[in-house]
């Protein structure tokens, strides 16, 4: 991919931008380019005429952009769509190929390592479970997992890989005690500086991001961001996180902490004032697993591995759900989101059942002056975070990095409360 110049002339350094975002001007054709590959991504099989018509780019600028990313192997054209008026229209794609990607989520009971295509799709995956985190072991997953699975790759797969992208969650050491650490030993992540070690012992660059907002990037990329441009996102792991995307960006906030929705404040069922990932977190139900002597050890293996726990498992979604509308409620008093998102390292049939209960709850709270958005199922499941981490280094090489006007493509077809 060409990068944008940095050189001080005046040809360089003026841009004409159209209406909808693109920019006529050869010399900023990197950033078309990424501007053509996120529609792309987008809408799978869109035509040349709809790009530009969704870009504001004229139909020559198009032309050339994906002349180009498709001698490069990036972009692939279907078969031609005949029978209208006209010429064909020729529907384009990504070409899966073309680019691969590490993620690496750090939970804190288990990892996942995923190797992961253009589309996003995982190529091969590898879990890890733990009893807590330690800064050495999770090195060791790094380097040791990913020299594993490049050893699975032929030498142009290896060519084509963007980087490595970790999804982990900030200030490790807190709630040390709730995942059974013994003391002080978290206290290791303080001043372990883990992009840096890894980068360190890797030949391709390294991002680093908090997990819920890396499982939130997921979902706008890969899940619902094609149909709804702004929604507010919950994801249930070891302890609940958030994120918040406002014109199909995430917004990160002043500290970059925008979104981070475990510390709001809700009541439980017997009238407490607690924070919400004290309620709607996988360590609540682990605690009342193990005040059933019930082995909760299944809720750390693969999320198609879960049971079903039967009474435990039902008050746990039941005292969830009621926390969750509560910060649905709240979230929407501030603003005006057209979706609540609900996903989590658990399987489907646990998320549907999550995602009932809530609107079933919210029929119950007073909701007078608020304009309920609609209450869906996350699509990209319990890999999110691990695939949002994979999408870093992808995002930066190949999307665009700004907010992009585009003409709506998908319409809501969800229901709202």
């Amino acid at each position: 991919m060409p990068q944008s110049g940095n050189g001080s002339s005046a040809d360089d350094q003026e841009t004409v931008v159209s209406a909808g975002g693109g920019a006529n001007q050869v010399r900023v054709r990197a950033y078309n380019e990424r501007l053509v590959l996120s529609v792309v991504r987008r809408q799978p099989g869109i035509s040349k005429a709809e790009i530009a018509r969704a870009t504001g780019l004229s139909a020559q600028t198009v032309s050339v952009i994906m002349r180009s990313l498709e001698q490069d192997g990036i972009l692939l054209r279907g078969e031609p769509l005949r029978g209208r008026v006209g010429q064909p229209s020729v529907p384009m794609y990504l070409n899966p190929d073309a680019v691969f990607s590490f993620g690496l989520k750090i939970g804190r009971r288990s990892a996942d390592l995923v190797l992961m295509d253009f589309i996003g799709k995982i190529r091969y995956a590898k879990h890890y479970t733990y009893a807590y985190p330690e800064p050495r072991r999770i090195l060791s997953i790094a380097t040791g997992g990913i020299a594993a699975l490049e050893a699975e790759l032929n030498a142009g797969q290896q060519a084509a890989i963007a980087g490595l992208g970790i999804a982990a969650p900030f200030e490790l050491w807190n709630w040390a005690g709730e995942v059974g650490a013994p003391d002080g030993v978290m206290d290791a992540w303080r001043s372990f500086d883990l992009q840096a070690e890894v980068s360190a012992r890797l030949s391709y660059p390294v991002f680093l991001q908090n997990d819920a907002t890396s499982a939130c990037g997921a979902e706008l990329v890969f899940g619902l961001g094609p149909r709804y441009s702004d929604f507010v996102y919950f994801y249930i792991g070891s302890f609940i996180g958030g994120g918040i995307v406002l014109n199909s960006s995430i917004f990160f906030g002043r500290t970059g902490t925008a979104g981070a929705i475990a510390p709001l404040p809700v009541r439980n069922k017997h009238g407490e004032t607690k924070q919400l990932l004290e309620i709607a977190s996988i360590f609540v139900l682990e605690k009342l697993l193990r005040e059933r002597g019930i082995d909760p050890q299944p809720l750390w293996y693969a999320a198609d591995e879960w049971i079903d726990f039967g009474k435990p498992l039902d008050i746990w979604i039941a005292d969830c759900a009621a926390a969750l509308a509560q910060a649905i409620v709240a979230a929407c008093a501030i603003i005006d989101f057209s979706a609540a998102v609900i996903d989590g390292g658990f399987p489907e049939w646990v998320r549907r059942r999550l995602v009932a209960a809530t609107i079933n709850e919210l029929g119950r709270l007073d909701l007078q002056g608020i304009v309920m958005p609609y209450i869906v199922e996350g699509k990209v499941g319990p890999q999110a975070r691990a695939i949002g981490g994979a999408n870093l280094p992808i995002f930066a090489r190949y999307h665009t990095d700004q907010t992009v006007v585009f003409k709506d493509i998908n319409a809501d077809e969800d229901r709202r409360v």
